[in-house]
């Protein structure tokens, strides 16, 4: 009896939480929102910081999410680097970089390949992730920002 009453209790106190999957291209951003149940789709100009906080503050509204709601993301590491994730967590942002290799793809039917569909994925993925599958991918060890620097002056 007492082990139903504390899930119940631990169910009830659980802070809401905004799922974000972001899907990195050069032009546009393809975001994808969830509250564990329900999905958002939405697309920015690449680099619109603004419009991204307008986003997720139109989805939390959506969602009927309201005080103070945690927000966890994710990307797929590439050519975009760590600016964004050293961003979203600088605004209090939980973000994951996804090892792009470590998701996994069905290899015997044929894959549409969308950003539209990749956002919907990676959030799936995300919300497996968070609530307790951590073989679900593998995280990216995010460098400091002088060490991404380096980087960028060997490549050149």
């Amino acid at each position: 009896m007492k082990e139903t009453q504390a899930i119940r209790e631990d169910n009830n106190t659980r802070q809401a939480m905004l799922y974000m999957a972001i899907e990195l291209s050069d032009k546009r951003w393809k975001l994808a929102f969830g509250d564990g149940s329900r999905e958002r789709l939405r697309g920015i100009d690449a680099d619109e910081k603004h419009l991204l906080w307008l986003e997720i503050e139109s989805a939390k509204e959506r969602f009927g999410m309201e005080g103070e709601v945690k927000v966890v993301s994710c990307y797929e590491a590439g050519r975009d680097g760590f600016w964004i994730h050293r961003y979203l967590e600088s605004h209090g942002v939980k973000n994951l970089v996804v090892d792009p290799s470590s998701i996994e793809v069905s290899r015997r039917k044929r894959r549409r390949k969308t950003d539209r569909l990749d956002a919907k994925k990676l959030l799936r993925l995300l919300m497996r992730y968070i609530s307790g599958d951590k073989k679900t991918w593998s995280v990216v060890r995010v460098p400091s920002a002088a060490e991404e620097d380096e980087r960028h002056l060997h490549r050149e």
